[in-house]
């Protein structure tokens, strides 16, 4: 398949490779650092409850139910249960030195995946766009107005995301990983964007919600809502959650 070869996904996968011949005399592009963690110094910040009351699950039943779903209730998600699926996604779950080690993993426990939420019916939550602070498990409140006809035009005209009760979006900050590992580092961040949707999926299956993961959208319309410029900083993933609509209902 001569087509395939003239894309920019196989060069890259070209260029990134490791080989026994090479890999140890490749060089580390000389990247510059950036910090851990994002910080948002004059948003309004919302600390966020640190316990949640779940019904127990086994996770071969999570593994077997978990289905990409594209219909919610209109009942709003507790602010509760947000917490406990943001905690899922990228929570802080144990240090090392000075290694903060979170739910979902990362190569080099660098963490290069930021994590925003498109509020649209939370209890307790205005409506509009959020960081999530993982440094304080707290989210940023960047701004005050429903973003979900927006997110969901972006995302190809795609209307069951405006439905939803809050849509993920995961960027990368590309110098967090590929500082260290290069090119290589690219790959790094679309497996921990994946590694934390699996985990919010499995954990909306415990309270009573489903989700859709949504690798289709129009790159630079959502970083625009993120107010992020796309190159150091971009959108690589998303994920709607809303309440599964009841049998009979």
């Amino acid at each position: 398949m001569p087509e395939l070869k003239g894309t920019k996904g196989f060069q890259y996968l070209e260029g990134s490779r490791f080989d026994r011949l090479s890999i140890e005399k490749r060089q580390r592009p000389a990247i510059a650092e950036v910090e851990t963690f994002k910080h948002y110094p004059h948003s309004g910040k919302i600390p966020l409850p640190r316990s949640w009351s779940l019904a127990e699950e086994h996770l071969p039943s999570l593994l077997q139910h978990r289905r990409s779903l594209r219909k919610y209730s209109t009942e709003p998600v507790s602010l509760e249960h947000l917490a406990f699926l943001l905690w899922a996604s990228q929570g802080i779950t144990g240090q090392a030195g000075r290694y903060l080690f979170r739910a979902a993993p990362s190569a080099g426990a660098l963490y290069p995946v930021e994590t925003y939420i498109s509020v649209h019916s939370i209890e307790g939550l205005t409506a509009g766009l959020y960081h999530f602070d993982a440094e304080h498990f707290a989210l940023d409140h960047l701004t005050e107005q429903d973003a979900a006809e927006a997110v969901a035009q972006a995302c190809l005209d795609q209307k069951f995301l405006a439905q939803a009760a809050v849509v993920f979006l995961w960027t990368g900050v590309f110098r967090r990983a590929m500082s260290k590992y290069g090119d290589r580092g690219l790959r790094y961040i679309l497996f921990d964007a994946g590694h934390i949707c699996q985990n919010v999926l499995l954990a909306a299956e415990t309270i009573g919600c489903g989700g859709c993961p949504i690798g289709a959208f129009y790159d630079n319309e959502l970083n625009h809502l993120l107010q992020i410029d796309g190159e150091e900083e971009s959108i690589l993933y998303a994920a709607s959650v809303g309440k599964k609509i009841l049998a009979g209902s």
